[in-house]
């Protein structure tokens, strides 16, 4: 479990997050939604150590994170897989090479152990003797494929995933989402993500935090929101379900 306790962030004399609550359960997918410049974003990167808050706490699993310090932090790093958006892939490294990336970083494991574990994460995400490709001969979803498995490859307690649905078709969308939900359910892991997609809500979202100017005005699971009666989330989920549907159009 991740719990955000009354976290304020500010960039100048701007209120980008304004006293926010929230925990986020373990072994469920936690989808953050709002709309652009909502503060979902800075909240994420915030709870990562991205961005110092300016009041508040978080805490992983019982441990203070924002009064520990950069050494104390580099060990819950360890624990936390990332999915950046665009999948954030080294371009002039090969799959097997990005996905044994943090395993490079944060272990002392042989070569042999290290590619052990690579495979293993790569058959997972269904992508397997994938090795010796690079990210410009991938499509979009096994861009996101190969950044799926470098997130786990650490084995990690909490998963960070940021709009992982950006840029792909609403069909392989649905695929990554499952296998999000899949991941995080077989492993009991903490997962976060970052969306403005309802697809992603209608299929995987568990729990649904909804932000707006800064501040948590929502929470609820995907079928509360249908019944919802707050008008800010309306009016985000019918605005962000016609654009859309324009889109398939």
């Amino acid at each position: 479990m991740i719990e955000v306790k009354n976290v304020s962030k500010r960039f100048g004399d701007t209120i980008v997050l304004d006293n926010v609550s929230v925990n986020f359960e373990q072994g469920k997918t936690n989808l953050i939604i709002g709309q652009s410049g909502s503060g979902k974003t800075v909240l994420l990167k915030s709870i990562v150590g991205l961005h110092d808050i300016d009041e508040g706490e978080i805490w992983f699993s019982h441990r203070h994170f924002n009064a520990l310090g950069f050494k104390e932090r580099k060990e819950i790093r360890k624990e936390i897989g990332m999915l950046f958006q665009g999948a954030a892939l080294f371009d002039s490294s090969t799959v097997e090479q990005n996905v044994m990336f943090p395993l490079d970083m944060f272990t002392d494991k042989s070569y042999e152990e290290k590619l052990e574990r690579v495979n293993f994460c790569l058959k997972r995400v269904n992508i397997e003797n994938s090795n010796g490709l690079f990210p410009a001969e991938l499509s979009g979803g096994m861009k996101k494929r190969v950044g799926i498995a470098r997130a786990i490859a650490l084995n990690p307690m909490y998963l960070f995933c940021d709009e992982p649905n950006s840029g792909l078709d609403p069909k392989t969308g649905i695929l990554i989402d499952n296998l999000i939900k899949e991941i995080t359910e077989e492993y009991n892991i903490t997962t976060i993500v970052n969306t403005h997609d309802m697809n992603s809500v209608v299929e995987i979202g568990d729990k649904v935090i909804f932000i707006y100017a800064g501040a948590k005005l929502w929470e609820g699971t995907k079928e509360e929101i249908m019944h919802t009666e707050n008008k800010e989330l309306n009016d985000f989920v019918f605005a962000t379900s016609l654009a859309q549907k324009l889109k398939k159009q």
